[in-house]
């Protein structure tokens, strides 16, 4: 089976999850925006950070596969939501079914990741869009914050990393890569 990792990365973590899933693999990997045309491709691995409800550079991807392409997508989100809740799981879903055309998610995988986050290295648009949501969730009360909210409260400002490597192997296994 023909297949391709396409990343899709504002800070580098789902960069280090693809650079690793190819490192492991075998399979060539590439930025979305760098992507080669993808019709010659059975199966398409897409590593991609959430933002703000969407995966980064997913839609751009999608628009290299041909109106009539039967590629399998496989996508692994990373984001810093921790993907063993099951609400955090829904919601990312729900989100991502808003970016991919019916036609191709019926034949879509996802797997969950957990990124990281270093304030310091954010954008302004990224910075001032998480002080609103950390004001805004801040003003919840204790009793009503989810452990994601909490978290976020918690390591505000600060560097966090949850990349775990690890978490490929269960692709690598589905797939035999």
């Amino acid at each position: 089976m023909n297949s391709i990792i396409l990343y899709g990365s504002c800070y580098g973590t789902s960069m280090r999850y693809a650079q690793s899933l190819a490192e492991q693999t075998g399979l060539r990997c590439v930025s979305y925006d760098q992507a080669p045309s993808l019709r010659d491709y059975d199966r398409l691995f897409y590593v991609g950070g959430l933002y703000a409800g969407g995966v980064w550079g997913l839609s751009a991807a999608l628009k290299k596969l041909p109106a009539d392409s039967h590629t399998e997508l496989i996508l692994l989100t990373v984001g810093l939501a921790d993907p063993e809740d099951p609400k955090n799981r829904e919601n990312i879903k729900a989100s991502v079914q808003k970016q991919i055309p019916d036609r191709i998610f019926q034949r879509t995988q996802i797997f969950y990741l957990r990124g990281g986050i270093d304030y310091q290295k954010l954008n302004f648009k990224h910075r001032t869009m998480m002080k609103m949501l950390y004001l805004k969730v801040k003003k919840t009360p204790s009793d009503q914050q989810s452990a994601e909210t909490k978290a976020m409260i918690e390591t505000y400002g600060q560097t966090v990393d949850f990349v775990d490597f690890n978490r490929l192997n269960q692709v690598i296994e589905q797939f035999s890569l």
